[in-house]
Formats: structure tokens, sequence, C-alpha cells
């Protein structure tokens, strides 16, 4: 049995480094509030570690009566916070500093005018006033009789504690000022009362999209005075069970009263340990890149992108996470990695090349000049090999491929030479200037040819897009068209700079040209003979002896035979020209084939490949932003 491994964790740097590079690939692909999300948390976190990583901002938050301003005020050994019942006193947020040295700064950061500097007597008299006993005004102390606030003091130091207005609030002013300062602070610590702990307005417009800030949150159920044990106890249990629902289990749940100080010591000592750790920070900036991380796969997989927040547990985002082949970084195994997925689509796209490449040749003419190549060859064969005497009326002719604008042979005055061998596209033989070659003749492609090559293209999209999110598929849908007008013209290009061998002229054609030559001067040397002959007896000459092979006179074999060897050289050479012509038109089938299959790669599946791969990239720096 293999044993699970636990993965590796990855730094806050490099999660903030994947985030970064996860946001620019999905920039134009994803909705641009989650991009402009990711991006905003990259800047947030740049600005909040440039400022201070000694201090620790905790944010008392709650609504109208949950009691939070008078924890504030109990917590701080300060009067800062008006304290009501019925409706809303905290309109602005207030600072408490503990030994606060070199946290203006931060404190500008956070936009908050009215703070005010404590120190160990101060919380340490509050703490005597409710008293650890049952509020005798005593002052509470240790075992080693020093007063629990001059301890405090030293651990808490570096601590900033906001009271923030109440989120419930009718004030739409106060609500946005909660919203504001709750993506900022490093510490969360929402106080609930009995009453309103389980109102659906905190749980679903902040526990629930704060799932990821489990590690930096603490709630507090205030007034447990009011209930007896028994009460406060089930209340507490009711809570911790709420949070689990929302996906916070695990989120320390403490019961105090900030009027009798009962429950207050632990959340003191839970701050003081929050505060000496020093890492409440970077664990909220951790969390804030995951939430943001969560909704960029939202917005990947369709599933709305938008907002601030994400509840990293559910349906959506696990799905999410499956599709990535990424878990959230627990456990050691993982599903089918995006490599393999991209694997797969590449194996499909590379499966429909032919069919694309087969689609771009019908519209590229390719049969077409497959068909001159071996016409023009069996044409120039039959005028190279032909009879001498009727050679010259094969010129007369047209040639298939000079008709064309193609494969016109060196010299010729046509519209572009062969090109040579290792001669670049474009250019003719010669020339490294790489001069621009005119368009071919070809027929333009018809509606059928077009419908055909659009259906290849779609089909290749589709192919490539295969298992991916809608956006992203879209996206590859895109890219496969993004270069359709170029086609044509790199088409056009590709047929008229492919080599198909035109220009070369077979060695035997010589020979049997210069064989032509030798019968035919054989023909006219018998029928001179002949025609001497034929004088001299029409004069009445001496007729002279005439040698003879066999029966028949040399005169008439040369004659005869001349005309004879040259009709069969003829006949012959063009049963050549013909086999001839179809090995040159398979040769320059595949040439242009293979041309043609570049243009097509360039054009439509580099474009396809590029969007695989960015979304293979964006796969694993969203994955890698993710992990814990």
């Amino acid at each position: 049995m293999k044993l699970l491994r636990r993965e590796s964790t990855v730094s806050l740097d490099d999660r903030l480094a994947a985030l970064t590079e996860a946001a620019d690939l999905a920039d134009g692909r994803l909705d641009a509030e989650a991009v402009a999300h990711a991006r905003t948390v990259v800047s947030r976190a740049g600005t909040r570690r440039s400022l201070s990583v000694d201090h620790t901002v905790a944010a008392l938050a709650g609504a109208t009566g949950s009691g939070k301003s008078s924890l504030f005020n109990l917590l701080s050994g300060t009067a800062l916070a008006a304290v009501g019942v019925t409706r809303p006193t905290t309109s602005t947020a207030q600072a408490a500093l503990w030994r606060g040295a070199g946290s203006g700064p931060l404190l500008d950061w956070l936009q908050i005018p009215n703070r005010h500097e404590v120190d160990g007597a101060e919380a340490g008299t509050a703490r005597g006033d409710i008293g650890g006993s049952g509020g005798d005004g005593r002052r509470s102390h240790g075992e080693d009789g020093r007063g629990h606030g001059e301890d405090d003091a030293g651990e808490i130091s570096g601590l900033i504690l906001l009271d923030l207005p109440d989120h419930d609030s009718i004030e739409l002013a106060h609500r946005l000022e909660v919203d504001r300062l709750a993506q900022l602070v490093d510490l969360l610590v929402w106080v609930l009362d009995p009453q309103k702990y389980a109102d659906a307005a905190v749980h679903d417009r902040y526990l629930k999209p704060l799932a990821r800030h489990r590690d930096v949150m603490v709630v507090v159920l205030n007034q447990i005075d009011r209930l007896t044990p028994a009460a406060a106890e089930r209340c507490l249990t009711d809570l911790r069970r709420l949070l689990a629902e929302d996906g916070l289990a695990g989120v320390p749940v403490i019961g105090v009263s900030a009027r009798t100080g009962a429950g207050v010591p632990e959340l003191r000592s839970l701050l003081a340990a929050r505060v000496a750790d020093r890492r409440s920070w970077a664990a909220r900036l951790a969390a804030d890149v995951g939430t943001a991380a969560d909704v960029l796969v939202r917005a990947a997989h369709g599933t709305g992108g938008n907002g601030t927040g994400g509840n990293g547990t559910d349906r959506r985002t696990r799905n999410g996470r499956a599709a990535l082949g990424s878990g959230d970084g627990r456990t050691g195994t993982a599903p089918p990695t995006a490599a393999d997925l991209v694997k797969a689509r590449e194996a499909s796209v590379d499966a429909l090349a032919g069919p694309l490449t087969s689609a771009l040749s019908q519209a590229a003419g390719v049969p077409l000049v497959v068909t001159a190549v071996a016409r023009a060859h069996r044409h120039r064969s039959i005028a190279a090999t032909g009879w001498p005497v009727t050679r010259w009326i094969r010129r007369f002719r047209p040639d298939p491929l000079r008709r064309l604008r193609l494969g016109t042979p060196p010299g010729t005055g046509g519209s572009r030479a062969e090109p040579e061998a290792g001669a670049g596209p474009g250019s003719t033989p010669g020339d490294t200037t790489g001069t621009v070659v005119g368009r071919t003749s070809i027929p333009a492609a018809t509606t059928v040819q077009r419908s055909q090559m659009d259906i290849a293209i779609r089909d290749t999209a589709t192919a490539a897009s295969a298992g991916l999110p809608e956006p992203w598929a879209a996206a590859v849908r895109h890219a496969a068209r993004s270069r359709v007008d170029e086609l044509e013209d790199r088409l056009d290009r590709a047929v008229a700079t492919t080599s198909l061998g035109a220009s070369r002229r077979p060695a035997w054609w010589r020979v049997v040209g210069a064989a032509q030559w030798l019968v035919l001067a054989a023909a006219l040397a018998g029928a001179l003979w002949l025609l001497g002959l034929f004088a001299m007896d029409y004069l009445r000459l001496p007729e002279p002896p005439v040698p003879t092979a066999g029966e028949m006179p040399w005169p008439t074999l040369l004659l005869l035979g001349g005309l004879l060897l040259g009709l069969v050289l003829a006949l012959l050479s063009r049963a050549v020209a013909w086999l001839g012509g179809r090995r040159r038109a398979r040769k320059a089938a595949k040439a242009l084939r293979a041309s043609v299959a570049e243009v097509g790669r360039a054009l439509v599946l580099e474009p396809v490949e590029e969007e695989l791969t960015r979304h293979h990239r964006f796969t694993e720096a969203v994955t890698t932003a993710r992990r814990r």
C-alpha cells in the first residue's frame, strides 16, 4: 500500500508570484472582476508587508448591541468606544495600540484617524475594575502576585486593536467601512450575542465567504452572563455547529462577558499568543491569496468570478479543485494533472491535423496543381522528345503550370522561378533578398471548399477544447479562428513557393531528343538519296549502283526506318512521360500537403496550442496559489 505524503508547504512569496502569473494569464479570458481582485490582493499584500511585520492588527466586529465596544474598552483599558444597545454608536473605526511605536504608517494605510496608545497599567486597571472573581472591584493577580495587566503588556506588545462600526448598521457608510477593514486587518474577532449569533446576515455576508480565513479568525459569544451555565454551553455548541457548516470548523469560540469579565482572560491570552507569533499578517495574506485563487477558479469554470470572498468548501470550489487536478494541499496524492489533460487534448488536435490539412488543400487548389504538374510534365516531355518536325507545334499549346503561374523555369520571364534547394519561401532561385512572390492564378476557393475549411477548423477547436471550462474553451475556439483572415494569402504563397520539381529536366529527355534528331537525319538522308536517284532517272543519266540491305535499298530503308523509328520513339516517350507525370504528381502532392500543413499549423494549430499552454500554466499557477 502506497502511503500518502503531505505536500511541501508553498511559501507566501511563491503563492503571490503564482497568483500574479495566474491573473496575467487569465486577463482577457476570464471575468475582469476576478482578475482585478487577484491583482488587488497581490498589491495589498506587498503594501502590508512593507509597512510592518511586527504589529498585528486585530478588529472587533459585530452587530448592534453585541457588546463589542464594551469589550474593546475592557481590553484596551480606555473609554474610547461609546457604548450603546439599540442603535449603532460606533460610526468610525477606533484603534488602541499597545506600545505601538512605528505603527503610524500602518494605521495611515488602514485610514484610522482615531487612535490611542495604551500600556499595561491601563489595561490592568480595567481588568481590576471588573475583577476575575465576580466584579468586586479588586485587581486580579496571578500566582506570583503580579497583576495580569503587567504580564500581558509585554506579551501583547505590538497589538493594534480596532473597534469597527456595526456590520448591520442602518448607515451605508458604516457597513462599507466594515467591509473595507475586514479585507485589511490581520485578525478578525467576531463578537456575537446570544440573541443574534445565528443571524444569516453575519453568516452569509461575512463568515461563509471567509472560510479560508479560519486561521486568522476568532469568534466570541458575548453576554453569557445573561444565560445560565447550561444555556451558555448549549449556545456555544450550536454556534460551533453553525461555524462548521460555514466551513469554519476549528475556529476558536470563546464565551465572554464584557460586564463580569468572564472569559476575557482566555481571549486576552489568545490575542497575546497571536501577537507573539508575529505570523497573523502572513496567515491573513495567505488566506487572501487562496480566496483570490478560488475566485479565479470559479471564473474559469463559469460559475461566477466576481466578489472578494469565497467559500473554500462549497461544492463549486470542490469541483473546481477536481477539474484543476489538485486539492487544497493537505493530501499527498492528486487526481490526473492538468498536464495529462493538455497532452490528451494535443493528441486529439494532432489527430485532426490530417482532416484540417485536407480541407485546406482543397481550398488552396492543391488537386488542381497536382493535376497540372502531371500534365505539365507530359507536355514538356513531348516537347523535348517528340518528332522534331512536329515538335514545334507543342509550343503553341499553353503550359498547364505556367497558366497557373507556377513552376516557371528560370529565365522564361514568368511570374516566378522554381525555388532552388535551400531557397526560402518567397524567394526566387539565387535571390537572397527575399523577393515577394506574386499571387498565383489558381481559382479562388469555392463556397463548398470554404465551408469544409470552416468545419475542419471548428472540429479542431472542439477537439482541443474538450474538457475545458467554457471560458477557456471559448478562448481556444477564438484562437483557432484568430488568423483565419490570413489563410487565403498564406495558402497561395505556400503553393507558390513549394518546389514542384517541374523545372528539372530528366536525362532521358536529352537522350531521346538526340535519338530523334539522328533518326530524322537518317530519314532526310534516305529522302535526299531517293530524290537524287529520281533526278538522275528523270534526266536519263546512268543510274549509279544502290546498296541494299537484303532486298531493301538503303535509301528506302533510311527513309522509312527513320520515319518509323521516330514515331516509335515518340510513342514510347509519351508512355514514359505519362508514368513520370504520375510520379511527379505524387511528389508534388506530398510537398504541397506538407506546405499546406505548415500553414495550418502556423495559423490554426499553433494559436490553439498556445492557448492550451496558457491554460496549463494558469492551472499550475492557480493550483500553487491555492496550496497551503
